[in-house]
């Protein structure tokens, strides 16, 4: 089994929903789809109140090179256009619709299943754009944007990422069980946009060998090789994964393609054949409902903008015993302030955790044990980050790897100290980020 070559860790994995097949989602009474579901400038709002629309309708549309279309998930009248919360910790321009019961799709979306073959690759670039897709893994990077590289950047190998390293989620994990001839081809098609040869290559941790398995029977055919990874966190971090499967490493300031790597998420690879060969745009996407306190852990398809409300009804109750709910994985993901958040494209779980111990936690003095260095998978020295971050030199940060931090959190997790280093990264990060922009005002 393969795996990238410093640090790393090995959580409890809690893959309590590995077996448990997708359900789908009943419609709820009202959706809130945010205009910003992806990295980059929010889409621009296309609709006014009181319209009415379709399933797979354009209500956002995408404002600059660095955004995403944004559809409505069903057809219904928009209710309202305003401020809400949004799953990402803040709050967003967000459109309201009442669904109508109809669930009646736009003129000429939802096509019985085509050959991509016989599209140019403008075409299809085009069909990727116009369905707002976006990495589903966490970034959300648009990505039609992300496979047109710089024409003076070779690509030689693309990467599907399933390796789910985060504790609890598997809903990757049974995209790929359900839908793997729909991912394959997705890979196909996105293969099909760069020149060739391209290597193909899909990363899955050998904790999912049904995963493996089911990847392989359509994958072998099209010389797609699917590597089993070592079960190690954070196997699926863009930077990991292409070390693991090709041995090369991605320096400070380089991105996977000064590498001839592009890396994309197994529902991102779904997503485009749902685009290509069937003329859907991104309205759905299936996420894991998990935690200690939740009553019914299960892996959902769940329209974009359906609440966090509506799912928890969905899945029984939330105990009352629940002090933290998470969107994303618990490693990686966001305590939400609001249970009033919806369902965003870059959600991939929710999680309802009981944790007492951390009204309890207190820093206490860092006492050198070298632990955070040893497993944080960029090779930097977390602590040290985190003690010029507390006294704000921003010049020493500056100089120690600041950037390269990916935030996996891994030296928060083995700190004997109980210190919140990762807080303190990204506490250092925005003060840096903030004084830059000053700086060139």
């Amino acid at each position: 089994m393969k795996t990238f070559n410093t640090g790393g860790i090995h959580p409890p994995e809690s893959k309590f929903t590995g077996n448990s097949a997708i359900e789908v989602m009943p419609l709820p009474a009202e959706l809130a789809i945010p205009m910003n579901q992806h990295l980059g400038k929010p889409a621009k709002p296309i609709v006014k109140l009181n319209d009415e629309v379709k399933k797979g309708q354009l209500i956002g549309e995408a404002d600059g090179f660095i955004s995403a279309n944004v559809h409505a998930s069903t057809s219904g009248k928009i209710k309202a256009i305003k401020s809400h919360p949004h799953p990402g910790g803040q709050y967003a321009m967000t459109i309201f619709i009442t669904p109508d019961g109809k669930d009646e799709w736009a003129e000429g979306l939802d096509t019985v299943a085509a050959d991509w073959k016989r599209f140019s690759k403008d075409e299809i670039l085009k069909k990727i754009k116009d369905a707002g897709i976006v990495g589903m893994g966490g970034a959300g990077f648009p990505t039609n944007v992300k496979l047109s590289p710089p024409p003076d950047k070779k690509i030689d190998t693309i990467i599907l990422n399933g390796a789910e390293c985060e504790p609890f989620l598997t809903a990757d994990h049974r995209l790929m069980v359900e839908s793997a001839e729909q991912v394959v081809i997705g890979m196909e098609i996105m293969a099909s946009l760069l020149p060739a040869p391209v290597k193909l290559a899909i990363g899955v941790e050998s904790n999912k060998p049904d995963a493996i398995a089911a990847l392989e029977k359509f994958a072998a055919p099209k010389q797609i090789e699917v590597v089993s990874l070592k079960t190690k966190y954070p196997q699926g971090a863009e930077k990991q994964l292409i070390n693991a499967i090709t041995g090369r490493k991605v320096a400070e300031g380089e991105l996977p393609f000064d590498k001839g790597c592009i890396v994309q998420n197994i529902g991102t690879a779904a997503a485009v054949f749902d685009a290509v060969c069937r003329n859907r745009p991104l309205i759905e996407r299936v996420l894991t409902v998990s935690g200690m306190e939740i009553t019914q852990r299960k892996n959902i398809s769940a329209r974009i903008g359906t609440g966090f409300k509506d799912i928890i009804a969905f899945c029984g109750s939330m105990s009352d015993k629940t002090n933290q709910v998470i969107s994303g994985g618990p490693m990686m993901g966001k305590a939400i302030f609001s249970l009033d958040v919806p369902v965003v494209k870059t959600t991939s779980g929710i999680l309802f955790i009981n944790n007492r111990s951390l009204d309890k936690s207190r820093e206490r003095t860092c006492i050198r044990c070298g632990r955070c260095v040893e497993v944080c998978p960029q090779g930097l020295a977390p602590w040290l980050l985190a003690n010029t971050a507390q006294l704000k030199q921003f010049d020493e940060i500056q100089l120690i790897g600041l950037a390269n931090c990916t935030e996996c959190g891994s030296c928060t997790y083995v700190c004997p100290s109980g210190r919140e280093l990762v807080h303190w990264i990204k506490y250092a990060k925005a003060l840096v980020s903030s004084r830059q922009k000053r700086k060139s005002a």
